[in-house]
C-alpha cells in the first residue's frame, strides 16, 4: 500500500489525532520545554508526558507498518503492539491525573479520542482480515 493511502485510513487519522492530544498534553506538562527532553525531566509528570507522546508516535508508525506489508507475521504483532500502546496511553492520562495535572480538560478529551480510536481501530483490524 502506497504511503499516501496509508496517510488516507481513517486509522492513520485518528492516529494523527491523539498524537495531536499527546503533543498538547505533553506541552502543557512540559510548558517550553522541548519535547525530546521530557525524558531527562526530574518530574514523573514529564516523564508520563514524554512517554505519552512517544508512544502516540509509535502507534502511527506502526499502523503504517501493519498497512503497508504482506507478511501476516508483521501485521500481526504490529496490532499487538497497537493494542498495547492504546493501553498505555490509557494509564498514562491516569497516571497524569493522579499526579495532580490541573488541565484536566485535556486529559478528557484525549480518553474521549481513545475510546474513538479504538473503534476505528478495530473495525480496520476486521478489515485486514487473516
Amino acid at each position: 500500500m502506497s504511503s499516501k493511502r496509508i496517510r488516507n485510513l481513517p486509522v492513520y487519522q485518528k492516529a494523527l489525532e491523539l498524537h495531536a492530544m499527546s503533543s498538547a498534553i505533553a506541552s502543557c506538562v512540559g510548558g517550553r520545554e522541548d519535547f525530546l527532553n521530557l525524558y531527562k525531566v526530574n518530574s514523573l509528570r514529564g516523564q508520563v508526558a514524554g512517554s505519552l507522546l512517544s508512544d502516540a508516535a509509535l502507534i502511527r508508525k506502526q499502523i503504517a507498518l501493519a498497512a503497508g506489508t504482506s507478511s501476516l507475521s508483521i501485521r500481526q504483532n504490529s496490532l499487538k503492539f497497537i493494542t498495547v500502546m492504546i493501553r498505555n496511553l490509557s494509564s498514562y492520562c491516569k497516571g497524569l491525573e493522579m499526579d495532580g495535572m490541573r488541565e484536566q480538560d485535556y486529559l478528557d478529551l484525549m480518553r474521549k479520542e481513545l475510546v474513538t480510536f479504538r473503534k476505528t481501530f478495530k473495525h480496520w483490524r476486521k478489515s485486514l482480515g487473516n
